[in-house]
């Protein structure tokens, strides 16, 4: 009774919201888990969870996954619009379940924060957990990179379902180990692309063998860490791949999978790994191959995160990055494209994203590419603007504004191509005013 009598009271709330054209976030589920942090068991659900969990990508491929799923008719609930932690998915559970706490759909997919898999998956059965990299993120909420990867390896030694590994990033294929009875681990992969490089250019981690300690070789980084790596003593790293994506071309937008041509809207090499596991999520619950192809042809984010606009005629490029591998991934993005460009990064430092914003200066600002001015804006523009200046950026052509409005009133004073960079709590403020001035 007292769980049918929180899920009456914060739907009743839920309607008084929609009614004032507010979606909650995360406000019922916190609701609900404050009145009963054991909530989660009281629902009946009879269909496939699948989770996607990363320090970068998760919004992308668990969208993309909900995406194909829908095309392919299939009855989907998802929190698309992010809210990934355990009050996050419990609003979404709530918003769609009836008083008795009954789920009805073909599928739950679901983006989770790489901290909250234990938590949430404690009393939810998981059938399939895609698990894409992770970087250092938020050290003041997260801690190092390390801590996490300890938890999810607890997590998967009594976990059986389907598990999706990046097998190009070394902290996330060793936990295809975690559990020896799991006979269900799938590694996809990404064949070497244009840009990759023999040497690391940017920050990156997980540089030993996690079960021999020796250094790992690597043929090539792709960015940061993630590449083809092996360990010279034990072979880790030499994995069975189930989906390996091939000829990337990133000016046409295109690359393979068994040898099928698949076309996208995106142009980073990121974004391939993030299809890569889309496809291999697809492929395990047999959904046809022309109906993927479809989906990710048509995918689109339109949310900031590698977003493509026009602004009173002059294209505008906006990703997030809240973290130094977001920011770097964008960087190469610029650095890929030859054409004469600006650059607006804006860098706020609120709870949501971290106090610390020390990570900065693991960000590569060396070698523009034809960039001839840069603008920083946020609650630390001038560290960013200080960052950008130490890398040998001619200081003359750094504008920092701690009002977002003049910054980008004043990035629109020239014509010339324009790529923005903004972490997570500028995100949307920045977008807004970007459209604003539209």
């Amino acid at each position: 009774m007292k769980n049918h009598f929180i899920l009456l009271i914060t739907k009743i709330i839920y309607l008084f919201l929609k009614i004032l054209g507010k979606n909650g976030g995360n406000f019922l589920g916190k609701l609900a888990f404050d009145w009963n942090p054991n909530i989660f068991k009281y629902f009946k659900i009879d269909c496939p969870i699948i989770a996607v969990t990363a320090t970068n990508g998760k919004t992308m491929t668990n969208n993309a996954i909900a995406h194909v799923f829908k095309t392919a008719d299939k009855k989907v609930i998802s929190n698309t619009e992010g809210n990934n932690m355990e009050t996050g998915i419990l609003s979404t559970l709530i918003k769609s379940s009836s008083l008795r706490g009954k789920i009805n759909a073909d599928y739950l997919i679901f983006e989770v924060d790489e901290g909250y898999v234990p938590i949430i998956f404690k009393d939810l059965h998981l059938d399939t957990l895609i698990i894409l990299d992770f970087f250092r993120d938020q050290l003041d909420r997260n801690g190092e990179v390390e801590s996490l990867i300890l938890k999810i390896n607890e997590f998967l030694k009594t976990y059986t379902g389907n598990l999706i590994l990046n097998n190009d990033d070394p902290n996330v294929a060793r936990l295809g180990q975690a559990n020896p009875e799991n006979k269900n681990i799938y590694y996809f992969s990404v064949d070497k692309y244009e840009f990759a490089t023999e040497e690391i250019k940017e920050a990156g981690e997980g540089k030993f063998c996690p079960f021999c300690d020796e250094r790992l070789q690597y043929e090539y980084y792709q960015y940061s860490h993630i590449g083809k790596f092996k360990c010279p003593n034990c072979d880790y790293g030499n994995n069975e791949i189930y989906k390996l994506a091939t000829n990337i071309d990133l000016k046409n937008r295109t690359f393979q999978i068994d040898d099928i041509t698949y076309q996208t809207k995106f142009n980073s090499i990121y974004n391939i790994y993030n299809f890569t596991a889309v496809i291999s999520c697809a492929s395990l619950y047999n959904i046809n191959t022309d109906i993927i192809k479809q989906s990710v042809s048509e995918f689109v984010l339109n949310n900031g995160r590698l977003e493509e606009l026009e602004i009173n005629g002059i294209p505008t490029i906006i990703n997030l990055a809240k973290n130094p591998t977001g920011s770097n991934v964008s960087l190469r993005i610029l650095n890929e494209d030859d054409d004469e460009k600006e650059l607006l990064f804006v860098l706020n430092d609120n709870i949501a994203d971290g106090f610390d914003v020390s990570w900065i200066w693991d960000i590569n600002f060396d070698n523009l590419n034809n960039v001839t001015r840069i603008i920083t804006a946020g609650t630390r523009a001038y560290d960013i603007a200080i960052r950008i200046k130490t890398s040998g950026f001619d200081y003359n052509k750094i504008e920092p504004y701690l009002n977002l409005e003049e910054a980008i009133t004043n990035l629109y004073k020239t014509s010339t191509k324009k790529y923005v960079i903004a972490n997570y709590t500028s995100l949307q403020p920045t977008r807004k005013e970007i459209m604003k001035y539209k």
